[in-house]
C-alpha cells in the first residue's frame, strides 16, 4: 500500500496508460484526479472522465474527475485547484496526454502540428508549472511525463518530424527541470519498449492485427508504480519499462504481452544500445 493516501494528478487518464498508472495506484488506496477533455463515450475512444473514476473508486482508491483541456491554462489552473481543494495536496504529477500524427512534412498539415505541440510539450510545461508550488509541500514528490529518451538520431525524426518535435519537448521538460528543481522534486521520463494495446495503436498505427503485437499498458503502470517508491533524489533519469522493472526485480514479462502467439512490435525512440533485459526475447512465444 505504498501509495495509500497519496494524491496523482493524471492528464489524459480516462484511457490507456494513463487509467492503468491510475489503477495501480488505486490498489494502495490512492487519491487519483483524472484531468481529461472526455466527458462523453466515443466509439472510437472508449472511456470517459467519470467512467474512469468509477473505475478508480471499484479497484479501492479515490476520484475526482475534472473536465480539463490542457492547452488552456485556465483549465489547468482550475483542474489543479480542484485537487488541491478535495484532496489538500498533490504528491504526483503524471504527464501522460500526447496528440499524435505519424505523417512527414508535407502531409502534416499545420492545426495538426499546432495540436501535437499545444498537447505535448506545452501541456507538459504548464501542468508541470501548475503543480510544482504544491508538489513542493509534499515529502517525496515526483513527475512522470510519459516521453522517450532523447536520442538525436535522424531516423527518429524524418518519417514524422512534427511528432518527434512535439514528443522531445516533454522529454526535454525533464532535461531541463530535474536540473532546476534538484533536490526539491524528481522529475523522470518513462518509455515502454513495445508497442502498448492502446486506442493510438488500434485507430494510428495498425489496428486490430497490431494490437496483438502489443504488450499491456499494465507494464507501464506497474513501472510507474515502482518509479513512485524511489526518493526524489532519483531524478533526470529517462527510463524503459522493461528496463527498469528487471531492475526492481520483476521476472516474468510474458504476463504483459497482449498475445504471446505474436512478436512483440517495438516502439519508436528505442535507442540501439537500450537492449532489453535478460531474459526477455520480443519474438513470439514458441
Amino acid at each position: 500500500m505504498a501509495l495509500a493516501g497519496k494524491t496523482l494528478f493524471i492528464t489524459g487518464g480516462s484511457r490507456g496508460i494513463g487509467l492503468a498508472i491510475a489503477l495501480r495506484a488505486a490498489e494502495d488506496g490512492a487519491n487519483i484526479v483524472i484531468a481529461a477533455k472526455t466527458t462523453e463515450a466515443n466509439p472510437k475512444l472508449p472511456g470517459t472522465i467519470y467512467s474512469a473514476a468509477r473505475e478508480i473508486e471499484q479497484a479501492g482508491g479515490k476520484a475526482l474527475a475534472v473536465a480539463c483541456d490542457i492547452r488552456s491554462e485556465e483549465d489547468v489552473l482550475a483542474a489543479v485547484d480542484a485537487a488541491v481543494r478535495q484532496f489538500g495536496g498533490i504528491d504526483i504529477c503524471v504527464n501522460n496526454a500526447s496528440a499524435i500524427s505519424l505523417t512527414g512534412t508535407e502531409a502534416t498539415e499545420m492545426k495538426r502540428f499546432d495540436l501535437m505541440h499545444q498537447v505535448n510539450a506545452r501541456g507538459t510545461f504548464l501542468v508541470s508549472k501548475a503543480c510544482i508550488p504544491h508538489l513542493k509541500r509534499a515529502a517525496n514528490p515526483h513527475v512522470l511525463m510519459l516521453s522517450p529518451p532523447l536520442d538525436m538520431k535522424a531516423k527518429w525524426f524524418a518519417p514524422h518530424p512534427a511528432y518527434t518535435m512535439a514528443k522531445y519537448g516533454m522529454s526535454l521538460c525533464v532535461l531541463g527541470m530535474a536540473e532546476e528543481f534538484k533536490g526539491q522534486i524528481a522529475f523522470n521520463a518513462l518509455w515502454p519498449r513495445t508497442a502498448i494495446a492502446t486506442a493510438a495503436i488500434r485507430n494510428v498505427v495498425g489496428g486490430e492485427d497490431g494490437m496483438a503485437h502489443c504488450r499491456t499498458p499494465e507494464i507501464v503502470a506497474d513501472a510507474a508504480w515502482h518509479l513512485f517508491q524511489q526518493p526524489k533524489s532519483f531524478s533526470g533519469n529517462f527510463l524503459i519499462d522493461d528496463t527498469f522493472l528487471s531492475q526492481q526485480g520483476v521476472t516474468d514479462f510474458d504476463r504483459y504481452r497482449a498475445d504471446p502467439s505474436k512478436d512483440l512490435l517495438p516502439d519508436f525512440f528505442v535507442p540501439d544500445d537500450a537492449l532489453p533485459p535478460p531474459g526477455v526475447n520480443l519474438k513470439a512465444k514458441a
